[in-house]
């Protein structure tokens, strides 16, 4: 498990590395995303981090996400949604509803995440192409549109 010490010593680098600050605004942005169990739109951000202004928040996704602290999550609704990348939370892939666009974080057992490992791994090398890591994003209705 992360520590919150390691997590924004982690962040803090990150951030020096491409001459930015790990300000106070971005660490409330940066605690929300930590504690989320799911990728947060901005408004979602903004509710849970009233001292942070809107233009404020959108600025410092972008530098976060520069930095390689946090990442996008496209979902099918009109919001973009965040979260801290793997290398900082752990891998997991995504559940993703098609109707009205909420998306949750699934980890799925080691077991199978190695048989999916090694079948992405055939897929690739049989097209030619050097696997890196994968991201899996399971689109469907949430029980709520169904």
């Amino acid at each position: 498990m992360v520590t919150k010490a390691s997590l924004y010593t982690d962040i803090a680098l990150r951030m020096n590395a491409v001459n930015q600050r790990f300000t106070a605004s971005r660490r409330q942005i940066v605690e929300v995303l930590a504690a989320a169990d799911r990728p947060l739109s901005i408004p979602e951000i903004l509710q849970a981090t009233p001292d942070v202004a809107q233009s404020s928040a959108y600025r410092n996704i972008a530098v976060l996400e520069k930095a390689g602290v946090v990442t996008r999550v496209m979902s099918s609704d009109d919001w973009a949604r965040f979260e801290l990348v793997e290398d900082l939370m752990g891998h997991h892939h995504h559940l993703m509803c098609a109707g009205c666009g909420v998306v949750q974080d699934i980890v799925v057992p080691d077991a199978i995440e190695h048989e999916l490992d090694k079948t992405l791994a055939t897929v690739a090398q049989r097209a030619g192409f050097e696997l890196q890591h994968h991201r899996l994003d399971l689109i469907g209705m949430c029980a709520s549109c169904q």
